[in-house]
């Protein structure tokens, strides 16, 4: 049984867009056009199913395609007003919609209803671009391909690329497929098959030309100082600049981060092209838009100094600040938006590798695989000639097109903590598995530290994956494991903005039966613990120069004297002042620090389940499973106290409402009379 043509255009596009030589993340669109009945008419349409705006070819589904009808797509050619009126023509594909729903049409939509064929495919795969990006990519794409695939000059994507395109379809009927300039490339078919298999033929053949005949040094000699770092000692470089970079790339606006010290882009930095080609920037629009039009790439050895690393990166902020702003100024027009930012994307450390910054995780790791795409291509593109990209003016109009501003204004809000970095202890369970959970309900990523390792990955996996959630393992009591953590974060995803303080245990045992061992083993988890997390993680926060949240979950117990619980209490009063000291020491770098008391927290508590809550049961008189509800009962509000109420106090106290707080304790026990704080 043969596909309907938007499932065969489906299929086609999941598997071209699963394998990242074929094209980007989210890059590219694909269409497919056949008849269906009009369910007014009853008649037969012809009809155009498109990839729509803002989808990616590798999840493609129905409902990311845009449906319009063919008929009213061919009469927009002669309401086209010309190039000066080229953005008139995308609002215009709205009165071709055949049907509610699906995606709106992209800008590309023209170029696949415009050209005569029954399946078109636009890609932007690394080879391609590299023969497109080629300073004698005409001449190239002849030999390369012969009459098969022909050169499209740059255009801007819209309605007259793809009238262009058209036009040289009907001059030459046995082409297959076009490499568009400084861009990528456009291939179609009379079935799905063919069109895929002129599209694969097209990316094939440019990356079997590039091996055969490209230079085996495209990128020249190594630049002496400049080789990698041993893998070690390059981790720990990049996890003592993370932090700083951060601060560099968030100074308007907090980004996540990505790191990547691939062999491809170590290599890159490495090498005596790689200044003069970094400058140049990117080409291919959907590369540029996401890495800005070039990066920011330290020019010192990979035998510097952190601290001449440092000072040199703060300075190169400040230079490249100054020349978006002057290419901004340059190129912009009476009607441009207005700039969105002058701090870089892209942070190249030559021996260390690359740090790339998004508002979120996805966006920071597909900015950091854009710009190793741009690597590829830059390497292609040097192999045969010379590497040529777009102008800058036209890589301005591009990023401040009307368009382009129109789609991220139709962005959705971002939430509370969006751009946030959390580190959770104890997360793996109970109040610390709630409140991360809360944390990236509200945007946040979040590190799940745990000492059960398998778990905190368990945890981390339910909440979305790397992209939201990362599980380390995490002895809070062990200064190098509690180091290690803090690094594997920083690393994950750029530094840390909020750190929660939960992890601990309790050890129910009147004074006479405490022995050193066991206050040594409370004291050593939570108050030695949660000192050595704030030590490690403020050091973090204070180079970001972001500000930033320290929470304790601390208790009630701290300032209220429970019978028999000598060492738990005592650890519980020392956490409470370590806020106090911290609050006042830290406040000048931005950085609050705050605690919650909770009562008893029963329900879900790893603590209350290995053998404190039947202790404290024992002690009350009591039976365990009704531990909850007699703390409940001696309450004001006679409500017992669960994971979600304390991690809702977490998702208040790091939020923009209580900016100015700091050095609070905030009380979640319903209400505990001889808790109340003096």
């Amino acid at each position: 049984m043969s596909l309907s043509p938007a499932a065969a255009l489906i299929a086609r596009s999941n598997r071209l867009g699963k394998n990242p030589k074929n094209t980007n993340y989210a890059g590219g669109n694909t269409s497919a056009k056949g008849s269906a009945v009009d369910p007014v008419t009853g008649e037969p349409v012809e009809l155009l199913w498109v990839k729509g705006s803002g989808g990616d070819l590798g999840t493609l589904e129905e409902s990311g395609l845009a449906v319009l009808r063919m008929d009213r797509v061919r009469q927009l050619a002669g309401a086209y007003a010309g190039i000066d009126r080229e953005d008139e023509m995308v609002d215009a594909l709205a009165y071709c919609l055949h049907g509610a729903g699906g995606a709106a049409p992209s800008i590309d939509t023209a170029m696949h209803g415009l050209v005569d064929a029954a399946h078109v495919d636009h890609l932007h795969p690394d080879s391609g671009i590299a023969i497109a990006t080629a300073v004698d990519g005409e001449a190239l794409t002849r030999t390369i391909f012969g009459e098969r695939v022909l050169w499209v000059p740059w255009r801007r994507p819209g309605f007259q690329l793809g009238l262009d395109i058209a036009e040289l379809q009907r001059a030459h009927p046995n082409a297959v497929g076009t490499i568009l300039g400084g861009h990528g490339i456009t291939a179609w078919g009379a079935t799905s098959d063919e069109a895929e298999r002129n599209s694969q033929w097209i990316i094939d053949t440019a990356e079997r030309y590039i091996e055969a005949n490209g230079s085996p040094a495209p990128f020249g000699a190594e630049r002496p100082g400049y080789a990698p770092l041993p893998e070690p000692e390059r981790r720990a470089r990049a996890a003592a600049l993370a932090p700083s970079i951060r601060g560099i790339a968030s100074s308007e606006r907090t980004m996540v981060g990505h790191f990547t010290d691939s062999p491809a882009v170590l290599e890159f930095l490495a090498s005596e092209k790689a200044p003069r080609l970094a400058a140049l920037g990117t080409s291919c629009p959907d590369h540029f838009l996401r890495t800005k039009v070039r990066p920011l790439l330290l020019d010192l050895p990979a035998t510097a100094t952190l601290p001449e690393q440092l000072a040199r990166l703060d300075e190169l902020h400040s230079e490249y600040r100054e020349a978006y702003r002057a290419y901004y100024d340059e190129h912009r027009t009476q009607d441009s938006p207005a700039m969105r930012g002058a701090d870089p994307l892209i942070v190249l450390v030559p021996g260390v590798g690359m740090f790339s910054y998004g508002a979120n995780k996805q966006t920071a790791r597909v900015a950091g695989e854009f710009y190793l795409n741009a690597i590829n291509v830059m390497r292609g593109a040097e192999a045969l000639s010379t590497y040529a990209p777009i102008s800058d003016a036209e890589k301005f109009r591009i990023e401040y097109w009307a368009l382009e501003e129109a789609k991220l204004q139709r962005l959705p809000k971002p939430k509370s903590h969006q751009g946030r970095i959390a580190f959770v202890t104890g997360a793996a369970s109970g109040i610390g598995r709630a409140t991360a959970t809360r944390l990236a309900a509200e945007g946040a990523c979040v590190v799940i530290a745990d000492l059960d390792l398998a778990a905190a990955e368990r945890v981390a996996a339910e909440l979305g994956g790397p992209d939201v959630a990362i599980g380390v393992a995490a002895n809070v009591a062990d200064p190098l494991a509690v180091r290690a953590a803090i690094d594997t974060a920083v690393l994950a995803f750029g530094g840390i903005d909020l750190v929660v303080n939960n992890a601990g245990l309790s050890l129910s045992k009147p004074l006479l039966d405490t022995t050193e061992h066991d206050w040594d083993l409370q004291h050593n988890v939570m108050a030695k613990g949660s000192f050595l997390v704030s030590q490690a993680a403020a050091a973090v926060l204070i180079a970001q120069r972001l500000g930033g949240d320290i929470v304790y979950i601390s208790s009630k117990n701290s300032v209220f004297a429970g019978p028999n619980n000598i060492a738990y209490s005592a650890t519980k009063a020392d956490q409470a002042h370590q806020v106090r000291l911290l609050a006042v020491e830290l406040g000048e770098h931005g950085i609050r620090v705050n605690g919650i008391n909770p009562d008893g927290v029963v329900r879900g508590s790893g603590i209350f389940a290995s053998g404190w809550g039947a202790n404290r049961a024992a002690t009350y008189g009591i039976a365990e499973k009704d531990l909850g509800q007699f703390y409940a009962n001696r309450t004001i509000l006679g409500r017992e106290v669960v994971p979600e109420n304390v991690a809702d106090a977490v998702f208040v106290l790091t939020g923009p409402e209580l900016s100015r707080t700091t050095g609070l304790h905030v009380p979640v026990d319903s209400g505990v009379a001889a808790a109340f704080l003096r």
